[in-house]
């Protein structure tokens, strides 16, 4: 993972634009800190207990899942970077020097971590026993693995049966394309990823069924930009900075600095830039309900607004210049028109309703193949007492007193397998 200088430029500007934005109150990335951030604005709890919340929310994410997945990868998961804004941007002073502050430490830790990780590979490649080629697979499961998640959004959502039919058709899809994918038209080769058509085909399947839910006479949504049409206008009055956000992030994003999360990482790892696209894409279009009406009600926007400025990034990789543009393109239209979409939802119930089901599943199964993947890994790093090793931590964590992160358990699992094995290399017992 070697940064060239623009590249440490753009990741600087990111976690500085970032932290000033979160310091400001004006936005934050991760969901379960946005609902509490409006108690601190409105006077109900003080900057010490936000800063104590967002440290809480956020650390054990960073450490235990951004940083482990991401070490010896091609692409950073941008958790190690944008939750690392909300703890800097809430624990920086709220005043003018809080907001230079801010910036400053957000610019400085974002190129640390590009450099922190890049010598973490240099250290892992000088040990004795590299485990570095075995911690690769723990994405391996993802990639595949990724295409069932829309039978399991339509289980969650439909039940059962409408599930299976799902599955069944993903599967016919991604075996007809496996068989007929390549193909030539007029002197130009074309090969479609059986992954990726047969994650295309679930993902139809699951817009389809949300579709054919019928509305009622509700305007929830409708109800809500009306009663929260203050703290909606304040998200529109920093239009311009979300905007430079949403273009920074699409432009390390082209770069292929940061991904979105672990299924795009894992596509993209592998080189499978289209697929990595349409996995972000899916993951955006699960968090638009919750992106859109929590801000509404919060009147704090997300970092990285529906996440779609990634999808952004990896159209246009390489153009990173039109990405920015375009990018902060996406991020000032989804502000301005945070109200319109927000009310369409209340037409389309099903639809509105997917999104929860699509986050639900993505957790699942990537969680599962994280597990697996981690096994597999550990297995090859150890063989004989892999797999004993990951599931024994992954279920004693379980019983601990603050759990690991679940998603965070199988990396950080293999990478003390990992050094554990050298520690024994070097006393002999290995």
């Amino acid at each position: 993972m070697e940064f060239t200088i623009f590249q440490l430029i753009s990741i600087a500007a990111v976690g500085a634009v970032g932290s000033i934005l979160v310091n400001r109150g004006v936005a934050v990335f991760n969901d379960g800190l946005r609902p509490i951030m409006p108690e601190y604005l409105e006077g109900r709890i003080t900057r010490k207990e936000l800063a104590a919340a967002s440290f809480a929310l956020s650390f054990g994410l960073i450490v235990g899942f951004g940083i482990p997945l991401s070490i010896g990868a091609v692409i950073i998961i941008a958790h190690s970077i944008l939750l690392a804004c909300d703890i800097i941007g809430i624990w920086t002073p709220d005043n003018r020097k809080g907001v230079i502050l801010s910036g400053v430490i957000g610019a400085i830790y974002s190129i640390g971590v590009c450099l922190g990780l890049q010598f973490v590979v240099d250290v892992f490649n000088q040990l004795p026993v590299n485990f570095l080629d075995s911690l690769s697979l723990v994405g391996n499961p993802i990639i595949i693995a990724f295409t069932v998640f829309p039978s399991v959004a339509v289980g969650y959502q439909h039940g059962l049966k409408k599930a299976v039919s799902t599955a069944v058709i993903t599967l016919i899809g991604y075996l007809l394309f496996a068989k007929f994918g390549s193909f030539t038209v007029a002197s130009y080769d074309i090969s479609l990823s059986p992954e990726g058509m047969a994650l295309l085909v679930g993902m139809l399947m699951m817009v389809y069924y949300a579709a054919k839910v019928k509305g009622g006479e509700e305007s929830t949504n409708a109800d809500l930009v009306n009663i929260f049409a203050e703290r909606v206008n304040k998200i529109k009055k920093n239009r311009w900075l979300l905007a430079l956000m949403g273009g920074l992030v699409a432009l390390v994003s082209a770069e292929l600095i940061l991904a979105v999360d672990a299924m795009p990482q894992a596509l993209i790892n592998q080189g499978k830039y289209t697929e990595g696209a349409i996995a972000t894409f899916a993951r955006a279009i699960g968090f638009i309900p919750l992106v859109f009406s929590t801000a509404i009600v919060t009147g704090v926007y997300g970092l990285a607004g529906t996440t779609l400025v990634f999808v952004v990034g990896l159209i246009f990789r390489d153009i990173p210049i039109l990405a920015f543009v375009v990018g902060a393109a996406v991020m000032y239209a989804e502000v301005m028109l945070l109200s319109v979409v927000t009310k369409s939802m209340d037409k389309l119930p099903g639809v509105r309703e997917m999104g929860e089901h699509i986050r639900t599943s993505l957790a699942d199964v990537l969680g599962m193949a994280i597990l697996v993947g981690s096994a597999m890994a550990s297995e090859q790093i150890a063989p004989g007492i892999g797999f004993f090793w990951v599931m024994g931590f992954y279920l004693i964590n379980r019983m601990a007193k603050k759990p690991l992160v679940e998603l965070a358990v199988g990396p950080v699992a293999v990478i003390i397998l990992g050094i554990l094995v050298n520690v024994l290399h070097l006393i002999g017992l290995w």
